[in-house]
């Protein structure tokens, strides 16, 4: 386990953590949130869930304490852990901000998150939102969700990651074709730190997020070994996690499936399984005609 993150952490002159206080498996320690900027007016990135007091008690805290105004709310995606407190904060700790979130996929449910009486501004991709002390940029990086969003700090060269990369652990992600594209994106920013959604502040960005694209890399080529290595068998998600999460701990399987099945659906695509029914259950097996360098 790493060091505990303090409620609040002033961690340059232009950026001052404050954290959810929404521990969970998915969330870890809780959400981060930053408050960005030199001036008085500052942009908050993320919220955090909605109706926590100990974090709206915390940001109320620092927003008097440093006698700062919240002129925009920055959401990097529409996950409850991260745009849920908006509500609580527009209006009250914030009069009146910008309320800024990139448009989800047409394909997904519609972004109804927040309340009508909220006005949301749609985010676009190298958009930037300039306060005193910092200007951020938009980096559109969908695969954790459609509408996920990178920021980068161009004053300090930091890199504020929402779900993409994460200060421990590995993410999840709704398509991996695209998380793949974006982790090299962030990889061709080339940042000198990374300040997580969830997690300690990454020191280490470039190893970091090689160590994401390789750890994907290798989970695909497990995924196709045990395949191999069961090829008269069907299997299904929870059952390759059995045979390649050996050391991950059993409440976090739920979430290993999740992500198995996501390289499933991008083996399936790619012919090197095949997806059959089984009762009514997708499962998976070894397409033993296929060129899979194993």
């Amino acid at each position: 386990m790493t060091a505990v993150i303090p409620a609040v952490t002033k961690l340059s002159g232009r950026i001052i953590r404050i954290l959810g206080f929404n521990p969970g498996p998915m969330t870890l320690q809780g959400t981060n949130t930053y408050l960005i900027g030199t001036g008085r007016n500052r942009i908050l990135l993320d919220t955090g869930d909605k109706d926590i007091k100990d974090y709206q008690n915390s940001l109320c805290e620092v927003v008097q304490s440093e006698q700062v105004n919240i002129e925009h709310i920055v959401v990097t995606h529409w996950h409850h852990d991260h745009i849920g407190g908006v509500e609580n904060i527009y209006g009250g700790i914030a009069k009146h901000p910008k309320v800024w979130k990139h448009k989800r996929s047409k394909e997904d449910s519609p972004d109804n998150e927040l309340s009508p009486s909220i006005p949301v501004n749609w985010l676009s991709d190298g958009q930037e939102i300039i306060v005193e002390g910092a200007t951020v940029k938009v980096h559109h990086t969908p695969g954790h969700t459609t509408d996920h969003v990178v920021l980068s700090l161009k004053e300090d060269n930091v890199l504020f990651s929402g779900d993409c990369i994460l200060g421990e652990g590995t993410a999840v992600f709704e398509d991996l074709y695209t998380y793949m594209k974006s982790l090299q994106k962030i990889l061709d920013l080339k940042p000198d730190i990374i300040y997580p959604g969830h997690g300690p502040v990454v020191e280490d960005p470039l190893q970091k997020i090689q160590y994401y694209i390789e750890h994907r890399n290798k989970r695909e080529g497990q995924i196709l070994e045990a395949l191999k290595n069961n090829a008269s068998k069907q299997l299904n998600e929870m059952d390759l996690v059995k045979i390649i999460y050996t050391e991950t701990a059993e409440h976090l399987w739920p979430a290993a499936a999740y992500n198995v099945n996501h390289h499933l659906t991008k083996l399936t695509k790619e012919n090197k399984v095949k997806c059959v029914k089984v009762d009514d259950e997708n499962r998976w097996q070894f397409d033993g005609v296929c060129n899979c360098n194993l």
